[in-house]
This record gives C-alpha cells, sequence and structure tokens, in this order.
C-alpha cells in the first residue's frame, strides 16, 4: 500500500517519495528541439524562394535588355510614328469588302480543317507518346521525338516549305496549322492519358480487358473532356493562326491583309483587321457555347 492512502477515503494523499516516481515515469519530451527545427526548415524554404525569385528577375532584367526594353529613348521617339500610322488608318475603308467573303470563309475551312487533322494523328501519337499506354519503350521515344519536331517548326515556316510543295492557296495554310498543331495537341492528350486514375485501369484488367479495351473503358472516359476543351482551344488558336498564313501565300484574309499592306494602303488595313477582330470573336463565342454544351 502506498503511504499516505487512507482507506476509508476517497482522497489520496502522496508523500515526496511516491511523487518523485510518478514524475520519473511520466516526463514529457522536450519540444524545444523540433521547434527549432522546424523553423531552419521554413527559414531554408524562404531563402530558396528568395533566391529563385532574384534569379527570375536577373534573367528577365538581362533580357529585357538585350531586346531593348530599356531603351527609354527608342521607346518615346516611337510614339508619334505609332500614332501617325493610327492617323493614316482611320476611317477604314470597306470598298472592297465583297471580296473578303471568300478569303474569310476559307480561313475559316482552314481552322476547322487543321484542327481536325491535328486530332486524327495526335489520338494515335499521344497513346505511344504516354508511359502507361505506350506497348514498347522505342516507340515512346520516337513518338515523343515526332511531337517536338512538329512543335518546334512554326506555322510560317512550314506554310512556306508546304507552299512550295503543294502551290498557292488555302491547301498549305491548312496542312502547315494542322501539322504545327499535331506536336502541341499530341504533347497534350499524352499528359492527359498520364494522369488519369490507375483504379479504372486495375478493375478493367482484372476483368480481363485487353490493352485496347482498357484503353476504351478506362482511359478515355477520363480524358475525353480535357480532349474536348483543348480542341475547342485550339480550334480558336488556328483561326487567329490562319490569317497569318497568307502572308507566305496560304490563302485565306491574311492574303487580302498582306496585299493591302504591300501597297501602303492603311485605311484598307484597319478594316480587314476590323473584320478579323469580329470573326475572332464570333469564333471564340461559339467555341465557348460548345465547351459549355459539350464539356
Amino acid at each position: 500500500m502506498i503511504a499516505g492512502i487512507n482507506p476509508k477515503s476517497k482522497i489520496v494523499r502522496l508523500n515526496a517519495h511516491d511523487k518523485s516516481k510518478i514524475q520519473n515515469c511520466v516526463t514529457l519530451p522536450n519540444p524545444q528541439p523540433a521547434f527549432e527545427q522546424l523553423l531552419k526548415q521554413q527559414r531554408r524554404q524562404w531563402y530558396r524562394t528568395i533566391v529563385t525569385w532574384a534569379i527570375a528577375l536577373l534573367v528577365i532584367s538581362v533580357c529585357c535588355f538585350l531586346v531593348g526594353l530599356w531603351d527609354k529613348k527608342r521607346l518615346w521617339d516611337g510614339i508619334p510614328s505609332i500614332l501617325n500610322l493610327l492617323h493614316q488608318m482611320l476611317p477604314p475603308d470597306f470598298s472592297d469588302a465583297r471580296n473578303w467573303v471568300k478569303p474569310l470563309f476559307d480561313t475559316l475551312a482552314m481552322s476547322i480543317a487543321g484542327t481536325a487533322i491535328a486530332i486524327l494523328f495526335s489520338m494515335p501519337l499521344s497513346l505511344l507518346a504516354a508511359r502507361n499506354t505506350t506497348p514498347h519503350p522505342l516507340l515512346f521515344q520516337v513518338s515523343r521525338l515526332i511531337l517536338n519536331g512538329l512543335r518546334s517548326v512554326p506555322e510560317l515556316i512550314m506554310g512556306i516549305i508546304f507552299v512550295a510543295a503543294v502551290g498557292f492557296g488555302a491547301l498549305p495554310g491548312t496542312l502547315a496549322v494542322g501539322f504545327h498543331s499535331i506536336g502541341m495537341v499530341g504533347k497534350f492528350f499524352a499528359e492527359y492519358i498520364e494522369l488519369v486514375n490507375e483504379a479504372p485501369l486495375e478493375a478493367a484488367r482484372a476483368a480481363g480487358a485487353n490493352k485496347v479495351q482498357v484503353i476504351y473503358h478506362g482511359i478515355l472516359p477520363q480524358v475525353l473532356p480535357q480532349m474536348m476543351d483543348l480542341t475547342l482551344y485550339r480550334w480558336e488558336y488556328n483561326f487567329r493562326a490562319s490569317t497569318v498564313m497568307g502572308a507566305v501565300g496560304a490563302g485565306g484574309i491574311g492574303f487580302e491583309l498582306i496585299g493591302a499592306l504591300r501597297l501602303i494602303n492603311y485605311r484598307e488595313v484597319s478594316a480587314v483587321l476590323l473584320v478579323i477582330l469580329l470573326m475572332v470573336i464570333l469564333v471564340d463565342g461559339f467555341s465557348s457555347y460548345l465547351r459549355k454544351r459539350l464539356v
């Protein structure tokens, strides 16, 4: 029996010896070292963030200096020239607007056909370029190389190549927009496929599904909304890209714009730009409508 305990009483009294025993048994760890370690980690993370931002700002500043953004005199001297050009562009001249109807539809057709080409070729390439669906590492590397190569060549350069190959008109513009889009769309499709939830795939495999069935029932239902959203966005981009294909003779409304620029007819240039702006607004609005209905 512990000294100081009265059996007939509910109150327990401990002597000094018993108190020391209990204190020795219930010793709490000192939280100070863990707290100091947490503070050190926070300081190191804060220092890394500061250093990262400082390096980023330094790189941006150097790039701005190299391209002349810090040349205030040159920028200031260019303001009168811009105002003079805007004065020459007003009022817009729509006298030749009837001749722009077909080039506008050509531009719209180029964007739709180019997007269709991109989706058609991006789907199989993305399956080969995704780590969880590619049948062999060599096919993975080859497909990634193809996507990187197509993405690295600008549309205008591709337009020049296809104009030299198939001649002038909307066809080379469509091919240029489409093949450039394959590189970008295929890359995003592959990333969407790699980030899918593995649980439906494992369930399909456990049910005895083959690779094609796993892709059809386990992967596509997860990535189709994202693919549809990217397809609509890419169509918007391809329409804007198609407007400048005329600079290399690839047809569309851009051909009319370049012709007016070469003739130094700035009033017609402003009119064509306004028409292009209106079409871009309509395409963006229609794309947003489709996105709400389909995605």
